[in-house]
């Protein structure tokens, strides 16, 4: 079993996880993805990017130069993209039982708490 991701790792990926982007929209989508809560800063990015690559949890996508400065994409590899979903599914797993403990605490009540087999 792989050890927890660490959250702008898990961010990058997910970032990652539908299409390739260059390090600006990575940066973004990743602000978007948190809810603003995780703003990652250039250096931090990039530092995890190269940490990445060499895992082999991402690719370069592509390169291309727009206005004289060369822009390059990253994409997720399949190890990346499978090392993602277990990601997920250890965080569901353990949303789960959080749910499952507060749905039987006396006097709490929350519709907001829903388990995958309350799902369609």
């Amino acid at each position: 079993m792989s050890k927890p991701m660490q959250e702008p790792t898990f961010l990058i990926l997910t970032a990652l996880a539908d299409e390739a982007r260059h390090g600006y929209g990575i940066i973004t989508e990743v602000e978007q993805i948190s809810g603003g809560r995780v703003r990652l800063r250039a250096g931090t990015l990039y530092a995890a990017l190269d940490r990445l690559q060499g895992d082999g949890l991402i690719a370069t996508d592509r390169e291309e130069v727009v206005e004289g400065r060369l822009r390059r994409y990253y994409t997720l590899t399949a190890h990346g993209a499978e090392r993602l979903a277990t990601e997920v599914e250890r965080i569901r797993a353990r949303a789960d039982a959080a749910a499952r403990r507060l749905r039987t605490r006396p006097g709490f009540a929350s519709p907001r708490l829903t388990l995958r087999e309350d799902l369609p």
